[in-house]
């Protein structure tokens, strides 16, 4: 009764509870577009092992189809409505007939577990050029214990409701740049979504990953402090949850009570 969280940098995890591997926004190289991987190596082959993928949202951070071919042939695409026939578009018949588009709301069973995607406040879109949208999600997972992955979001009001209660919370802290924009949590909201989600254990994640290509010399702090900070946040806020500071490719376990 036991889940077993494995951060891979950015906002990729893998989520293994009762014989089922979750892979969630799954990232397995070196850069995205102007981006690079500044801390942790890259993946090794072993973090594409998973029996679905979770995609939060379009954006290439997230949906990063470079990366969907280093995944399991037979693993499900689990993503937002409307981002299969971009897959198509790029990738071909064969990864988009792999696809399970969801919205708010929708309920599937992946191998052992129950899997709700939920809102995030969050904007949808395949920017910056495209005209592909779909809705930025969330996901629940009803194991045992229980796991919110937050994707993208800023606190909004039904969270408390859609989300939670829930074990364990992997939530957003940061960002991949010096400038943190509207639709995303920093340390000090991570810590309020924690709380109405009522997670007993937290693990921040997309943070002290990526970085632009030539802006080492920018705003530096804020590349590892996001998670220090949260850390901080979530002692003053409710210091009974526990907080998994994780390095990529470093993982933990959560006990069911």
């Amino acid at each position: 009764m036991r889940v077993r969280i494995t951060w891979w940098g950015h906002a990729t995890t893998t989520i293994e509870e009762n014989g089922t591997r979750l892979l969630t926004d799954p990232v397995l190289t070196s850069r995205i577009a102007h981006l690079r991987r500044r801390r942790g190596p890259v993946p090794l082959p072993v973090a594409g092992d998973c029996d679905a993928v979770l995609v939060s949202h379009l954006h290439a951070d997230h949906l990063h189809l470079t990366s969907l071919p280093s995944v399991s042939p037979d693993a499900a695409l689990v993503v937002p409505r409307g981002a299969a026939k971009l897959i198509q578009q790029d990738l071909g018949t064969t990864y988009a007939d792999r696809c399970i588009e969801v919205a708010p709301g929708n309920q599937l069973r992946i191998g052992s577990l129950d899997i709700t995607a939920v809102t995030a406040d969050h904007d949808g879109r395949r920017l910056p050029w495209s005209s592909h949208r779909g809705p930025a999600l969330g996901y629940r997972i009803d194991g045992t214990p229980s796991v919110w992955f937050a994707g993208d979001t800023d606190l909004y009001d039904g969270l408390a409701a859609e989300a939670g209660p829930v074990d364990l919370a992997l939530v957003p802290v940061g960002g991949w740049g010096p400038s943190l924009g509207p639709g995303h949590l920093d340390p000090v909201r991570a810590a309020e979504a924690v709380r109405r989600v009522g997670a007993r254990v937290a693990v921040p994640v997309h943070y002290g990953t990526f970085w632009p290509i030539g802006c080492d010399w920018l705003k530096p702090e804020l590349f590892l402090s996001p998670g220090s900070q949260f850390k901080a946040a979530m002692a003053e806020l409710d210091p009974a949850v526990k907080v998994e500071l994780l390095a990529p490719g470093d993982s933990a376990e959560v006990v069911h009570r």
